[in-house]
């Protein structure tokens, strides 16, 4: 899923992965130093979700891992319930169809 993000001036924007509450993983060929803090845009069917991000780990060439600091309350909650949708739209995706 696209994710706009931002670092000092410089703005992006990337696909994301892995994403939870907790962190995601930004596909980038230059990621910033661990350590550097990322502001983050989603769009979600109930909105904009906005999120500030720390990076942890990067992976030279492939991106790097954050780990989501604070977000607005509102924010949280819409992210956490366009998650929910997307787990279960994966779920309903991996079912096996039944021969008949």
């Amino acid at each position: 899923m696209p994710v706009a993000w931002m670092h000092n001036s410089q703005k992006s924007v990337a696909k994301a992965e892995n994403l939870s509450l907790g962190g995601l993983f930004i596909s980038t060929p230059a990621p910033p130093a661990i350590g550097s803090l990322i502001l983050l845009l989603f769009h979600t069917p109930e909105g904009e979700v906005r999120v500030r991000a720390t990076v942890r780990n990067v992976k030279p060439g492939k991106g790097m891992g954050l780990a989501i600091t604070s977000m607005d309350q509102d924010h949280r909650a819409r992210l956490s319930r366009w998650l929910q949708i997307l787990a279960k739209q994966a779920e309903a995706a991996a079912e096996p169809v039944a021969a008949g």
